[in-house]
């Protein structure tokens, strides 16, 4: 590789549900991290790796920004914000027909603070939502109350405008060796990814029932002599209530989260999967030190205050 490779970290911030987690897919080009529809499904920060010609690209994938009530809120809050700080660039996403939400002005009150000497665009998600007149005060608006870098139009689920702001991405970046070997797309250990495969499953399939009250994590991965691999995760979950929710009528919503779960495994792997799944009570796992370990978050910034 030539001496004039250059790498850097970008951190993708903004509100829940802004589309960060689908631009850093789109980005990377392979799903990294986790993507519903429903807030704040993003609990760790994720990292994905883009190649831009002689660049790479690491994405910091943050949980979305909101106003934090309980140990958990406060931990992700905390690691959006830990990701912005550490980043060569920062990019705020915003949602085209949300426009300067009550969120978005909170986020860029504290922008200057937070973001220390990174480079900040702005890229306004979702811009098929919206007519072109209301783009453009939008982004006047945005531009008279922070100066952005840069600012980009795109659609993170279809990919207008994407390659423009990863080439822009690129130009950005110091220079220097790459972080990460040349096929690696994300330094996310697979146990995780694969556990938030598996959350994410639960996530579709529950929808509003249990948002935040369980977590899932991979307690065994063995990898088998006929190339296959073993999977053993548990998913935890707050109340005995909780359990038959996910459990479903004679197992059923466990099954079809299984299964959902192991076919989207096998195809990332490329390999085939062997998917155990349990559900157990812990009513307390919102508080225990480990949980948050697992989930890439520090319990310190859960404290209050």
């Amino acid at each position: 590789m030539s001496e004039t490779t250059k790498a850097g970290f970008v951190a993708l911030i903004g509100e829940p549900n802004a589309g960060k987690s689908t631009l850093l897919n789109r980005m990377v080009g392979a799903k990294v991290s986790i993507v519903t529809h429903k807030v704040q499904t993003t609990r760790a920060r994720i990292r994905g790796i883009a190649i831009e010609g002689q660049t790479q690209l690491v994405f910091v994938d943050t949980p979305g920004l909101f106003k934090p009530r309980r140990r958990l809120d406060r931990a992700m809050v905390a690691a959006a914000w830990g990701g912005a700080g550490d980043s060569d660039v920062v990019v705020l996403m915003i949602e085209a027909h949300r426009g300067m939400s009550e969120g978005v002005k909170a986020i860029l009150a504290a922008l200057q603070e937070k973001t220390g000497k990174a480079k900040v665009a702005l890229a306004i998600n979702k811009i098929d939502k919206v007519k072109t007149e209301a783009l453009l005060a939008l982004t006047a608006d945005m531009n008279d109350a922070y100066p952005f870098a840069e600012t980009f139009m795109i659609s993170a689920e279809r990919g207008h405008g994407c390659d423009a702001l990863r080439s822009w991405l690129a130009d950005q970046m110091p220079e220097g060796p790459w972080l990460y070997p040349e096929d690696q797309i994300a330094d996310t250990p697979m146990r995780n990814i694969a556990a938030e495969i598996t959350r994410e499953k639960l996530t579709l399939r529950l929808h509003q029932e249990l948002p935040y009250e369980l977590t899932v994590e991979t307690e065994n991965w063995e990898e088998r002599k006929d190339g296959s691999v073993r999977i053993d995760q548990l998913i935890y979950v707050a109340r005995d209530g909780h359990k038959g929710i996910v459990l479903g009528k004679k197992g059923e919503t466990a099954k079809a989260v299984n299964t959902a779960a192991r076919l989207e495994l096998e195809e990332f792997l490329g390999r085939r999967v062997h998917l155990f799944v349990q559900v157990k009570v812990r009513p307390n796992w919102l508080e225990e030190r480990e949980r948050y370990s697992e989930m890439g978050l520090d319990y310190k910034d859960g404290n209050d205050g």
